[in-house]
């Protein structure tokens, strides 16, 4: 392998970074629209409920008031507010506007105004006379027979999987290897714990957003802060049947997304407005509009039962989750699928297993994609039995998981039976350095110093370490596909094209490098525009950590076009054979005279000389496999016995994503996702009454961690190089958030020798479970 790279490994400055300090950068709600109308949206009081009737005289009697939109008077077209691709793995269970009320923040009405002040007075205004039903909030009710149903017998999935919303099943999957039965009946002993985690909104900074217009030849062209472009042009064609050319999706900078930017449900709205009315719109949701109405990370039920030798081999794993999808059934397949295919895998010597998932509906908010995307959930159970398991066989869990885990050159049935809502792919880990993620992370949180010492700080405080491992994927294997275009200017710089969505992330950057390693020239000369759909090629957009692996790949490919043409030419200018040139530096030289031409003369030969033509290529990219990152994570931490409060005092994260193409930004990503994941292990909660109404929908009382919370940091990037990947890279925008919560729960036990089995971790609920198990002193 070649790691001797100009570009690639360099933490160059990202090239949006001057735009953004200095404010120029335009998001959604910076561009100016003239005399655009205001939406406004009327949401329901009710998680269960029928509407009987709804009257709109008095608002639509308010000046400025010009459409009220409500399930009477537009079409109902059932589809899912998911951007995945399509066929979309989920249900098509949603409506626009719909007679029935699913959750409290459900959409009754929406109101396009003059002003906002009217689009509000003329939601105050409508008049909805509703019939309560009988709510389900437990998911453990859902299936039960009797229980409320959800949804009608029209809801349907668009693939062959099961699916029953006569049962309010949202998603069913079950994968079984060797013989469970035997696996046990061989154990030493077995292990049986059930964990659950909680709601957790994204809390990106910049609210969901949506604005639309007509253009000069009356085509739709919608601004909007998604991460799947592509996926909300199809979806909005669908939903409004308008066709695809007459509709323009631009996706400008974000603040923000971690999944929850992957749902379709603004863009359909600002469509039907603007295609309705003639005028331009723009909505953008309040904070508690985003916490209710828009998408969660689901809450899932794992139940763990392990079966061991006394040696530490695992006979037998059985993993059961429950998962509660809330009342639309976005990412249910999926988000449940992944909690068993990125993990499961990691021990790959289990002869034994069963995994056995259930998503549900109930009459709350709604699950959605979220950053770790299920993996997240069953992490914390896995984890959890690793750190018994060791402990009960008197082994040391660094020993224990390099005995056990996935190494290069080794394979996981779950690869191949266990994909995203579809049969997986089999595949060779190519590349593994967990071990050595192991290593150094232990040595920077002091492990074997620390370990089993339950160091006092104080009568009240006590400390302990704690570990985790994940892996993750890099794309959807034969799904996720990515495409770029590029051309050359006069004087050397090259256009890069590409539907790719960055998020803050850095892709454009990170794309931008890639190119520029290819074709031998500095990052500022690729220019680069990405998410129109209109002037770039297609992309699948940003989820399943796919943009470096997927779309990178695509932009190597096609520098790789441009570079041969730019040797063809080359080759004219200097009459010689196109094999004996090299590239260095944006010049081309012959290696048997020496004789040099710059990539402006070439690319000015190819447009006014002999033989005219544009410098310019394409290429798309679909991968057969999805390597994964790994990462190993550390955590120290000291927990108030008496008040119950644990305060994490550093997080290690060693992590193997291959070959960083910005070693700077890849740590970024890493301690971004260690940050959203220690505020969803510690602080993070949906609190509700007994109505289904969420009681702390503001950033005043959803605790998430600041700058002020954090601990001491440290991200290693280990050596690693994946061969499949774009200058050996893998992803890393995920995998970081799976390691806090199990890590922390490890570190609790090595200080306390009290389980922590639901999160968050709050002072409460740790006081609860240090009484429980008679922890001196608490």
């Amino acid at each position: 392998m070649n790691k001797n790279f100009n570009t690639v490994g360099k933490s160059v400055r990202k090239i949006d970074s001057l735009s953004l300090a200095k404010g120029n950068a335009k998001f959604t709600d910076d561009f100016p629209l003239k005399d655009a109308l205001h939406i406004s949206i009327l949401y329901s009081p009710h998680a269960h409920a029928e509407i009987l009737s709804i009257d709109t005289t008095d608002a639509l009697a308010i000046p400025g008031v010009v459409r009220i939109f409500h399930h009477e008077n537009v079409p109902a077209v059932l589809h899912t507010t998911a951007g995945q691709g399509f066929p979309e793995p989920s249900a098509y269970d949603s409506r626009m506007f719909d007679s029935k009320m699913r959750f409290v923040g459900d959409r009754v009405a929406a109101v396009a105004a003059e002003t906002k002040e009217a689009a509000e007075a003329a939601i105050n205004a409508i008049r909805v006379e509703y019939r309560e039903l009988e709510p389900l909030f437990d998911p453990e009710k859902a299936m039960e027979p009797g229980a409320p149903r959800l949804h009608g017998d029209d809801a349907k999935m668009p693939i062959p999987v099961k699916y029953d919303s006569s049962r309010n099943l949202a998603a069913e999957v079950e994968i079984k290897f060797g013989d469970l039965e035997k696996g046990f009946q061989e154990a030493d002993f077995v292990l049986e714990d059930t964990f659950y985690t909680q709601y957790a909104a994204h809390c990106a900074i910049e609210p969901h957003t949506s604005a639309a217009y007509l253009d000069e030849r009356d085509r739709l062209v919608i601004i909007t802060a998604t991460q799947v472009p592509f996926h909300a042009r199809r979806i909005v064609s669908r939903v409004l049947d308008i066709p695809i050319r007459d509709i323009r999706v631009i996706k400008p900078r974000i603040g923000g997304g971690f999944g929850g930017k992957q749902e379709v449900f603004l863009e359909q709205l600002v469509g039907l407005t603007t295609w309705s009315t003639g005028r331009s719109c723009k909505i953008v949701l309040t904070r508690p509009e985003v916490f209710v109405s828009s998408r969660t990370r689901h809450p899932m039920r794992v139940t763990l039962k392990t079966g061991v030798k006394a040696d530490g081999e695992i006979t037998a794993l059985e993993m059961d989750a429950l998962m509660n999808n809330g009342a639309y059934g976005s990412h249910a397949l999926t988000v449940l699928s992944n909690g068993g295919s990125k993990v499961l895998p990691l021990f790959n010597k289990i002869e034994n297993i069963r995994f056995i998932g259930h998503t549900v509906y109930t009459n709350l908010p709604v699950g959605g994609a979220y950053r770790g995307y299920g993996a997240t959930q069953t992490y914390f159970a896995l984890n959890q039995h690793l750190d018994m398991i060791a402990r009960k066989t008197k082994q040391d869990l660094v020993s224990f998981i390099k005995k056990w885990h996935i190494k290069e050159g080794e394979t996981s049935p779950v690869f191949q039976a266990l994909g995203e809502g579809k049969e997986g792919v089999a595949q060779i880990i190519k590349s593994c350095k967990l071990d050595e993620c192991l290593d150094k992370g232990a040595t920077a949180i002091g492990w074997y110093e620390k370990r089993n010492k339950r160091l006092k700080n104080g009568p009240d405080k006590v400390r302990g370490v704690g570990l985790s491992v994940s892996m993750q994927g890099s794309g959807i294997p034969k799904i996720d596909m990515g495409a770029a275009s590029m051309k050359m200017n006069e004087d050397g710089s090259f256009n890069l094209y590409i539907g790719a969505t960055d998020l803050g992330t850095g892709s454009d950057t990170i794309l931008a490098q890639i190119a520029a390693e290819t074709l031998d020239v500095p990052v500022e000369n690729i220019i680069v525009l990405s998410s129109d759909t209109d002037l770039t090629p297609f992309d699948v957009g940003a989820y399943a950590s796919s943009t470096t692996y997927i779309s990178g790949a695509a932009v190597k490919k096609c520098a790789a076009k441009i570079r041969e043409q730019v040797l063809g030419v080359a080759a004219k200018i200097l009459n010689t054979d196109a094999g004996g040139l090299t590239v260095r530096e944006s010049l081309v030289t012959d290696t048997k005279t020496g004789k040099s031409v710059s990539y402006s003369d070439i690319c000015t030969y190819a447009m006014y000389s002999n033989d005219q033509f544009q410098i310019q290529a394409s290429a798309s990219n679909i991968a057969a496999e999805s390597p994964p990152p790994f990462i190993a994570q550390f955590a120290e931490v000291e927990v108030d016995t008496r008040t119950g409060k644990i305060r994490v005092l550093k997080f290690v994260s060693a992590v193997d994503c291959g070959q960083p193409i910005n070693p700077a930004l890849a740590e970024g990503q890493v301690e971004g996702a260690v940050v959203n994941g220690l505020s969803y292990a510690l602080t993070e909660d949906y609190l509700f009454d007994s109505k289904g109404r969420m009681t702390n929908p503001r950033f005043w009382d959803f605790k998430i961690f600041t700058a002020k919370d954090l601990p001491e940091m440290e991200t290693i990037l280990v050596d690693s190089y994946e061969e499949t990947g774009p200058y050996g890279a893998k992803s890393v925008g995920e995998i970081a958030i799976n390691g806090p919560i199990p890590a922390i729960a490890n570190a609790v036990f090595d200080a306390t020798g009290v389980r922590l089995y639901e999160t968050p971790f709050t002072p409460e609920r740790v006081w609860k479970r240090l009484r429980k198990e008679k922890y001196p002193g608490s």
